[in-house]
């Protein structure tokens, strides 16, 4: 069986980064809770959406991401049992795709350069299963949809949700 994995707020801990970069720049506590059904860019001060949007476009943001707590473990373990791809939409910002890849060698070694499939839109995949915090990506998908939660989607009703890594492991594994 083909599993599609995306990457960011997956497995990989974009939302977090943007917080703390935000902090940092600006000198400010915000938190996920402040941010619970919404983008980060949507919970701060007008004047400074523009630099949240512009984390993405930095020079090491996707370089410097966490891995999603025991997303290591169980994407190893699924990767004993399905074809797995990470499926990241990497096209809309330049370094990213340089970086994403530098970023799995490191922290995700057992998936493969063949298995990764950096690009724009996601409705092309055709397989199995697609585990995706984005419920437009997983709207068109033909197969089995699972909604990683993020704290973006938390009021997304409409697939199969799963809330962190061991969710996955109980599902799939």
């Amino acid at each position: 069986m083909t599993l599609f994995v995306d990457m960011d707020e997956v497995f990989a801990d974009t939302y977090n980064a943007h917080i703390i970069r935000y902090n940092k720049e600006f000198n400010e506590n915000l938190t996920v809770m402040d941010c619970m059904g919404k983008e980060v860019w949507q919970c701060v001060p007008e004047e400074r959406q523009r630099s949240v949007k512009d984390h993405a476009r930095t020079e090491g943001f996707f370089r410097d991401l966490e891995p999603i707590k025991n997303s290591k473990e169980v994407l190893k373990e699924l990767s004993l049992k399905y074809d797995v791809y990470v499926a990241s939409a990497a096209m809309q910002f330049p370094n990213s795709l340089r970086e994403k890849s530098d970023w799995l060698d490191k922290h995700y070694p057992f998936i493969h350069w063949q298995n990764r499939i950096l690009c724009g839109s996601k409705h092309i995949l055709y397989g199995d299963i697609l585990i995706d915090d984005r419920s437009y990506n997983l709207e068109f998908f033909q197969g089995r949809k699972i909604l990683f939660t993020s704290p973006h989607n938390i009021h997304t009703t409409a697939y199969e949700r799963a809330d962190n890594w061991l969710e996955i492991a109980n599902k799939l594994l």
